[in-house]
């Protein structure tokens, strides 16, 4: 089965192990999120199961969002039926405001069933994939963690400019991969390997060793590590 949640970061702490050593960690609240869909290789091409996280209220909803988790009548629908086609299992749940897939095999898992934290009791470290702090327009010495120019008398209100960047004659160009100021942050960033320091089931908190990407309250998915 496949071993991933969605949870949101809660934030960072410290915890002593048992010989009093300091293990720097974050706490997820991981789940509980509900099976909304199970891709198989007959009808979608691959396996995997979709999750959804966070009831989102109704009135928030579309139409399509309130059809994907409930059976809704519509014209369509009723043709569909009459023409012999089977309607495809719903969770019949409330809409979700987070939905992401993980890909594996999905034995042991149907369409509305609940998952908790408690599918990482024996799973010994996780990968953890959020999106990272949003830096907007940085230059190169927060971007790229340049030095900077000299601050002598000779430089005059460059000195935190990249300096020379262009070439001679030839190429006359500059190349591609050049670091340079831009945006630098909000993107998809995997951590792997974290170790699972500890899970508590009452409250859906998933305890691993070190940092995650992402803001506090960001979203994250979980999932089992494949490093060895």
């Amino acid at each position: 089965m496949v071993a991933g949640l969605l949870g949101r970061k809660v934030g960072m702490t410290q915890i002593f192990d048992s010989v009093g050593q300091v293990i720097p960690a974050t706490v997820i609240q991981a789940g509980p999120c509900h099976v909304l869909q199970l891709r198989t290789v007959e009808r979608d091409g691959y396996e995997a199961v979709q999750l959804g996280y966070l009831d989102k209220p109704r009135r928030l909803a579309g139409r399509s969002v309130r059809g994907h988790v409930a059976k809704l009548e519509s014209k369509r629908q009723k043709r569909r039926a009459a023409g012999g086609m089977e309607a495809v299992p719903k969770a019949d749940c409330e809409p979700k405001r987070w939905v992401r897939e993980f890909r594996g095999p999905i034995e042991g898992l149907q369409v509305g069933q609940e998952l908790k934290v408690d599918v990482f009791s024996e799973i010994v470290a996780v990968d953890v994939v959020g999106t990272s702090k949003g830096r907007g327009t940085a230059g190169v010495m927060k971007r790229h963690g340049f030095h900077g120019q000299r601050a002598s008398h000779g430089v005059k209100k460059v000195h935190r400019h990249a300096g020379s960047t262009g070439c001679c004659t030839d190429p006359h160009r500059i190349f591609k991969g050049r670091r340079m100021p831009g945006h630098y942050g909000a993107v998809r960033r995997t951590v792997r390997n974290l170790k699972v320091v500890q899970v508590d089931v009452e409250n859906n908190l998933l305890v691993v060793r070190g940092a995650i990407p992402g803001p506090n309250g960001g979203y994250v998915m979980i999932q089992q590590t494949n490093k060895l």
